[in-house]
């Protein structure tokens, strides 16, 4: 199985407000933009600690531009072009639908047992012109399927947990509630996930 460097992107407004981003394009903030490259960092003392070299690896990003962005950078911090990567669609964010954009306050403030619905079964609850997390986990899957090599990603929150349960790190509901943090490097190897910060 190879092995996974994933990085969530960095920071963008939308997150300090707290609102859904999904498929809508937003770009890094200035923090943002400073743990992108904190996370080169982090994989360049990887790579060092494993005594490989950062070439070595694929590199493969979300189109989003907050994804890209953020692989630039990293790919910056490790001396490498920053923009000799691939692009794969299949590693977009879950889309929300007729939610993105908002707030889950706002959203409940208009539809109040659509959050609770949410909550209840987060893997399959599918928000309006949406998609479920079972969805993402399927294509994310058949990426996965595709990767021949030690790869770096920059993507997104909803993909990486649906590569925790398509790995069988956590179940199925757990995995769709789990706190995936910008600035880390999760490392996906052997059927578990390590954090390094």
């Amino acid at each position: 199985m190879p092995v996974l460097y994933y990085i969530r992107h960095g920071e963008t407004d939308w997150n300090l407000q707290q609102r859904l981003q999904g498929h809508r394009d937003t770009d890094l903030n200035a923090r943002g933009r400073g743990q992108a490259a904190h996370c080169g960092d982090i994989l360049r003392e990887l790579f060092v600690r494993d005594r490989r070299a950062a070439a070595d690896c694929a590199y493969v990003s979300s189109p989003l531009m907050r994804a890209r962005q953020t692989m630039e950078l990293v790919r910056a911090a490790l001396d490498l072009d920053p923009r000799d990567y691939q692009l794969d669609d299949r590693l977009i964010e879950i889309s929300f639908g007729d939610w993105e954009g908002l707030t889950l306050p706002e959203i409940e403030a208009r539809s109040p047992d659509a959050i609770a619905a949410r909550e209840h079964d987060k893997w399959r609850f599918c928000p309006p012109g949406g998609e479920s997390y079972r969805d993402v986990a399927k294509r994310v899957g058949a990426w996965y399927a595709t990767v021949a090599r030690d790869t770096v990603v920059a993507a997104h929150g909803g993909v990486a947990r649906s590569l925790i349960a398509h790995f069988n790190i956590l179940p199925h509901e757990e995995a769709a509630h789990a706190d995936i943090r910008h600035g880390v490097v999760y490392v996906f190897a052997g059927g578990s996930m390590a954090r390094y910060t």
